[in-house]
C-alpha cells in the first residue's frame, strides 16, 4: 500500500502524542499542551498514513517562529532564514518501510520554495550512527554540536542547502503559484495562512 502524507487532523492529536512518547530516547517526550501549541502554530504538521493507519508525523517551523527549543535557537543565532524540523517520528512497526524517506521528501518539497536551508538535529547517543547516515543520504551535513542545558543531551546540528530556492525566489518573487501541493497549512485560528514565500515575515 502507498504512503499518504497529509496535514494532521485535530482528532488525531492523542494518537500523535502516543506515537511521540513511545518513540524512545531519540525523541524528546512531549505533553498534550505542547502538542496543542504545535497544532495551533506550526506551519508544517503532517502525518503519514499507511494501510489506513497512522504511521508517523513530522513537525516543522520556519526561522521566524517563536519556537522555544534551545536547538532551534542555536540555529537562529547562526542563520537568518531556514526551515527547522523539530521532530519526525515513525511508528516502530513502520520503521524501515520508507515512511521517513517519504516525510523528508515531502518536507523538502514544502520548504524549498520558501527557505534556502533545512535544519535539524540528531542526538549523539549509542545507536545514533544509522540516524546520522540516514540524514547524510539526504544531503545534510554537521555544522556544529550543541548541549541542551535542560537535559544535558548533546546533539549534532545538521543543515542542508536547498539548491532550487534561489531560482524559485527569483522566478516567482513573493507569490507562489496557487496549486494544491504548494498551499501552506491553514492554522486553526489564523485569519491568514502562514508565510508562503522565501522572504522574511
Amino acid at each position: 500500500m502507498s504512503i499518504v502524507i497529509r496535514d494532521v487532523r485535530e482528532h488525531e492529536l492523542d494518537s500523535v502524542l502516543a506515537l511521540n512518547n513511545a518513540a524512545g530516547p531519540t525523541i524528546l517526550p512531549m505533553d498534550a499542551a505542547r502538542l496543542r501549541h504545535f497544532y495551533d502554530t506550526a506551519e508544517y504538521f503532517r502525518v503519514a498514513e499507511r494501510d489506513g493507519n497512522l504511521a508517523g508525523f513530522l513537525i516543522g517551523v520556519g526561522s521566524g517562529s517563536d519556537h522555544d527549543s534551545s536547538n532551534f535557537r542555536w540555529f537562529r543565532e547562526r542563520h537568518d532564514d531556514f526551515f527547522y524540523i523539530d521532530r519526525v517520528v515513525v511508528a516502530s512497526r513502520r520503521r524501515g518501510g520508507g515512511v521517513g524517506r517519504a516525510f523528508y521528501a515531502d518536507a523538502q518539497s514544502y520548504a524549498e520554495p520558501r527557505y534556502p536551508q533545512v535544519a535539524c538535529e540528531v542526538f549523539l547517543e549509542d545507536g545514533s550512527n544509522p540516524v546520522l547516515l540516514f540524514h547524510g543520504t539526504f544531503g545534510f551535513r554537521e555544522i556544529g554540536q550543541h548541549v541542551m542545558s535542560d537535559t544535558g543531551r548533546r546533539a549534532a546540528m545538521l543543515m542542508k542547502d536547498l539548491d532550487s530556492h534561489a531560482w524559485i525566489a527569483g522566478a516567482y518573487g513573493d507569490t507562489l503559484p496557487d496549486v494544491a501541493w504548494l498551499r501552506p497549512r491553514r492554522l486553526p485560528d489564523a485569519a491568514e495562512a502562514p508565510r508562503s514565500t522565501g522572504t522574511d515575515a
